[in-house]
């Protein structure tokens, strides 16, 4: 009752008051005041009572990270990454040397190599043996992408085809250097399977039915196009026998898998007769319809002597060169060379290593994919001294380039100098997400680096290589290259000084 008296003698007060004001004239500011007051108070009350409806409120977002620093959303190393710019800071030599030094530890034995430039200007950021020749393990196929990339071009493709033999009743499938062939119909929206064997097949029958070809079809097969061994002799046996490689012809299915989604194991060991067989497969399963059968035995089609012409075609077919029955194209070199790098897939390396060579005019063969590799980059101004490739996909031993080569090529593919070599940016795995480096960086010591760093990886025995780019913490681009020789086989620290040593790149303003 207390309250309510002096509620009701201010309000009588304030009444009167009103009511002297001058003229006579009574104003309503009192209650103005009033009004504002019991807002005043019934505000905060509101605010102290609403959480427990409304719940807590939400915490206010962080601001989101920079460009360079997001994890991408798609499992491929940025996309058109601009050329590099050059208005973010450099990074001091002496704050990456003491960033790197004590993560590149040999875990148990051996030594580590390693190069980091600024990837705009060229200039050496941090340099241990740099110069000195190493076992790259398959950081080779960064070699033989460029060189595929430069004598070939992006967008070519291989053919596969079914011409008439050189007897009538014959169908020749000639390779044309596609490793990548699908049993199936060809899938347009895929690199592996681009070009189908079912789909040539079905062109073939239609081809031979147009032309009145009835009875039985022998199928050969013509895989002339690679000379010298299928075999490597600078391969360990082990590894071949492990299927790490195959020998290497100028067609297989799955590049020279039985299934593409096994990658380890037993391979065919004749791929282009593999490929034949299943082609022949093909033909019997369309032919049925259309009254042709298919010889059950596939040969290949005899080759002349050397020094010798082919023989000529059957009388009255009017040309010297063969009936084409049927095509099937593969995916572009771009999108094999991202392929490759991705999977690390040596028999693919091996493959366009050869088809570089032709396209130079050298042999189709390891000596002739080596060489063309070797210049190719020297044409690129990328060729080092003293540098010895005895394969390209990086499987020999025998191999020796330096990591600065290695930086080298990776400033050059992601300078934008050479529009070609662009292509094979998408190639880089994708620390944490894709490729070789989908199971790496997720430990505490390198998650930071997990969707940042984006590098091919190396391995065999002795033998780690991490070469890649990085965007560092104040946005400026990073080409590197590390390489370990003699390491003790298994030791799980080497692996993670590599991983270690990037992700360290990955958030060093270095300044």
């Amino acid at each position: 009752m207390t309250k309510t008296r002096s509620t009701d003698q201010w309000l009588g007060r304030a009444r009167q008051a009103a009511g002297n004001g001058s003229g006579g004239v009574r104003r309503p500011w009192p209650l103005v005041l009033l009004a504002a007051l019991l807002v005043a108070l019934a505000v905060p009350a509101a605010l102290l009572v609403a959480p427990g409806f409304l719940g807590p409120e939400p915490p206010a977002p962080a601001p989101p990270a920079p460009a360079w620093q997001q994890v991408p959303t798609a499992l491929s190393p940025v996309p058109g990454l601009a050329p590099p710019d050059g208005s973010a800071p450099v990074p001091l030599p002496s704050a990456v040397s003491a960033q790197l030094e004590p993560l590149l530890t040999a875990d148990g034995g051996g030594t580590f190599t390693a190069v980091v430039q600024d990837a705009l200007t060229g200039q050496v950021l941090f340099d241990r043996g740099g110069s000195e020749g190493r076992v790259p393990a398959s950081n080779m196929k960064l070699l033989a992408a460029v060189a595929a990339l430069r004598a070939l071009g992006p967008e070519h493709t291989f053919a596969t085809r079914a011409v008439a033999g050189p007897a009538p009743g014959q169908v020749v499938l000639v390779g044309g250097g596609d490793v990548l062939l699908g049993p199936g119909g060809s899938k347009k929206d895929q690199v592996m399977g681009h070009a189908g064997l079912a789909t040539l097949a079905a062109q073939a029958v239609e081809a031979l039915q147009t032309g009145g070809v009835t009875g039985e079809i022998k199928v050969l097969v013509d895989d002339s196009l690679f000379s010298g061994p299928a075999l490597n002799p600078a391969w360990e046996p082990g590894d071949v026998a492990a299927g790490e490689v195959a020998p290497v012809y100028s067609m297989a299915l799955n590049s020279a898998r039985y299934d593409p989604a096994v990658t380890t194991g037993p391979r065919p060991q004749d791929a282009a007769m593999t490929a034949a067989e299943e082609f022949a497969a093909g033909l019997r399963s369309a032919g049925a319809a259309a009254g042709l059968t298919v010889a059950a035995a596939v040969e290949r089609l005899p080759q002349p002597a050397a020094g010798t012409t082919a023989p000529a075609r059957p009388e009255g077919e009017g040309t010297s060169q063969p009936v084409v029955l049927g095509e099937v194209q593969s995916a572009t070199v771009a999108e094999q060379v991202n392929l490759m790098l991705q999977d690390s897939d040596n028999y693919l390396a091996e493959a366009l290593g050869r088809l570089t060579a032709l396209a130079d005019g050298l042999p189709g063969s390891y000596d002739g994919a080596t060489a063309a590799v070797g210049a190719q980059l020297a044409a690129a101004g990328l060729a080092a001294e003293g540098m010895k490739l005895v394969d390209v996909c990086g499987l020999a031993m025998g191999n020796q380039v330096p990591a600065r080569q290695f930086s080298e090529v990776v400033r050059a593919i992601t300078s934008g100098t050479d529009t070609r070599l662009r292509s094979a940016l998408d190639g880089f795995p994708v620390a944490g997400l894709s490729g070789t480096l989908d199971t790496r960086y997720g430990d505490a010591a390198t998650a930071r680096g997990a969707g940042l760093v984006r590098a091919k990886t190396g391995t065999l025995n002795t033998v780690l290589a991490l070469s890649g780019y990085v965007v560092d913490a104040d946005g400026r681009l990073l080409a590197f290259s590390f390489i370990g020789n003699g390491l003790t086989p298994g030791a799980a620290g080497n692996k993670e000084a590599l991983d270690r040593a990037a992700t360290a790149l990955a958030g060093c303003g270095c300044r």
